[in-house]
């Protein structure tokens, strides 16, 4: 098969995850778009409240994301029974995930203060942090039945419902925050109050087509059968802490460095979250490549193709790359026009321009640093991973930020500075050691031990 081949197959298996992930950080763009026509306070403060909301939510996230190679890798395997059991499983993890970090939350939003924010920026983010927290029950069950649908290969239903999430997001937008059809103006906490409806809206459509569509038939009668579900949830839980607490690390740094950037000013927090927020639409494009390769990379696993799992890997890496390097280019050459699509202020304006242009070369290695964290999640390899992360991002990242931003007096660019070096170290690592544990193997099968054995690169 050639390239042009594997990039049709890998496209058309990630075109619905990519739209799917983008509505999903679309909720945010709008979110912030919409709150920038009243001031910077109410997008500094959105944004400062979802970094910590994000913080916290993607460990959970991370920690359900192996539910997508593991139903890949059983359907491969031709075990049906273990793909239902995994989505039980799943759906009853994301529920105790999601009650858990809905409570931490909310303490965290009673306490913002700790973050030494503008005093009218925390009372806005407390109010908005509170609403969300509680958008997680509905949102980690979605997130179950998701990876469930990706990992049978079935992204379309997910993609759609996201999508009219979006739209409907939009219309509580216009309705909460601003004060239409009879209810008062909320700010930012009726954004917050638009998300957590959307959210329920979201589960809801999807559970209603998955268990009423014959497509997962043969998969679903586990769900109501009396069964152990001990051993899976120790399997999830086994690769699944350490993908979560990776994520952890990562999005810690960001936020470590939104409270960095707090304590320039309102002017320059609004600026930074604009910035990420345009950066993490972008970054979804990889995401859901990634999402992609790994679900093809894991169905090889399950099967023992070595050879298909080098393939697939190296034409995701590729595509990766192709893609996110036109993007920023794309960010570089029109920075100004979008970032006036956020807000019209000229001060925030100037101050963003100069980190998009950061953030457009940072999103290259970016990509391939969450394609190389994927790949190894699809081969089952989750300990060395978080550890990466855990130096790359927290132990050299962050620090640099700090003097770059601080001891350096560079200020915001700075800030950007020092995590593009801690993403870049962090690419190279993951990738390094992905292609490390694909060489250690013999007769061209995949051997699975090796990896569950192999404990330093």
């Amino acid at each position: 098969m050639k390239f042009n081949s594997y990039l049709k197959n890998l496209l058309k298996l990630s075109f619905p995850i990519v739209l799917g992930q983008i509505g999903s950080v679309l909720m945010g763009i709008t979110d912030m778009i919409m709150l920038g026509h009243i001031g910077k306070s109410e997008v500094a403060a959105a944004g400062v409240a979802n970094q910590v909301y994000f913080l916290f939510m993607v460990f959970g996230l991370g920690t359900m994301a192996v539910v997508t190679p593991l139903v890949a890798s059983s359907k491969s395997a031709g075990k049906e029974r273990d793909c239902g059991e995994i989505l039980r499983t799943g759906i009853e993890l994301g529920f105790i995930l999601s009650i858990f970090l809905t409570v931490v939350l909310i303490l965290i939003s009673e306490n913002f203060y700790i973050f030494q924010q503008p005093e009218e920026v925390t009372i806005i983010a407390k109010k908005y942090l509170r609403i969300i927290a509680v958008s997680n029950i509905p949102l980690f069950l979605f997130v179950a039945l998701k990876q469930f649908s990706d990992g049978l290969s079935l992204t379309k239903p997910s993609m759609y419902i996201t999508i009219g999430a979006v739209i409907i997001n939009i219309f509580f937008n216009w309705v909460f925050i601003y004060g239409h059809l009879t209810f008062p103006a909320m700010g930012a906490f009726g954004a917050g109050l638009a998300t957590l409806l959307s959210r329920m809206l979201m589960a809801l459509a999807l559970v209603i087509y998955i268990f009423r569509n014959q497509l997962y038939k043969g998969f679903l009668p586990n769900l109501v059968s009396t069964f152990n579900t001990r051993p899976v949830i120790v399997k999830i839980l086994k690769m699944g802490i350490p993908s979560g607490l990776q994520m952890f690390m990562e999005i810690a740094a960001f936020t470590s460095t939104s409270i960095f950037v707090g304590w320039l000013g309102t002017e320059y927090l609004a600026a930074h979250q604009i910035v990420l927020g345009i950066s993490a639409l972008t970054y979804t494009l990889a995401t859901g490549l990634s999402v992609a390769g790994s679900i093809k990379i894991a169905t090889a696993f399950g099967v023992g193709r070595k050879d298909e799992i080098i393939i697939w890997s190296k034409y995701t890496l590729l595509t990766i790359f192709i893609i996110m390097s036109m993007f920023g280019i794309f960010l570089y050459i029109f920075k100004e026009s979008i970032i006036y699509l956020f807000i019209n202020e000229n001060n925030v304006v100037l101050m963003a321009m100069p980190i998009l242009v950061i953030a457009a070369v940072f999103q290259v290695f970016d990509g391939l640093q969450v394609a190389g964290v994927s790949m190894l999640r699809s081969v089952e390899d989750v300990n060395i991973p978080t550890a990466v992360t855990i130096i790359c991002y927290l132990c050299i990242g962050l620090p640099c930020s700090y003097i770059f931003a601080f001891n350096l007096d560079l200020g915001l660019t700075g800030i950007w500075l020092g995590m593009l070096v801690g993403i870049l170290l962090s690419t190279i690592f993951l990738n390094v050691r992905f292609y490390i544990l694909l060489n250690q193997k013999k007769n061209n099968t995949y051997d699975p031990i090796l990896l569950k054995t192999l404990e330093v690169i």
